[in-house]
């Protein structure tokens, strides 16, 4: 019985540690996606540019698509701005040295001085270069 006992707390400790294990890189990967979406909001473009890869897509809901230079420009100079960003929900695959995010949420934009409140499905992959987690595509579509 004792045997039973702790053979069963040993299995339960193993469970609990492989699911720790497991959460830690989906946690640390969507916490890299919300922090870029508040540098953006805050126009923090030298901690994006962190984290942008040199060879960045960021495709918009309206099929416009920017370098990772075109995207920090467009921030600096106010041509796009992130007022406010929800995000109703978000989660992450991985595949080998490559995380896919998928998430949908409310993104508040000024465009060229228009005001727009947009529900967004998007995508984002990330890969692993040297250690670091980069963007190296997003792709966003309205919901209906």
């Amino acid at each position: 019985m004792r045997k039973s006992i702790a053979l069963l707390s040993l299995l339960c400790i193993s469970f609990g540690y492989e699911v720790s294990a497991q959460t830690q890189p989906e946690q640390q990967i969507l916490a890299l996606s919300k922090k870029k979406f508040d540098w953006m909001i805050h126009k923090k473009v030298d901690s994006l540019a962190l984290v942008l890869d040199n060879d960045l897509r960021y495709i918009h809901s309206n099929g416009w698509v920017e370098t990772k230079k075109e995207l920090l420009d467009d921030l600096i100079s106010g041509k796009l701005n992130y007022t406010a960003i929800s995000i109703h929900a978000a989660q992450v695959q991985f595949y080998e040295q490559t995380a896919i995010v998928t998430g949908s949420g409310k993104f508040e934009v000024t465009m060229n001085s228009n005001p727009l409140t947009i529900e967004l499905g998007y995508t984002e992959v990330y890969v692993k270069r040297h250690g670091k987690w980069l963007l190296a595509s997003r792709h966003a579509n309205r919901m209906p």
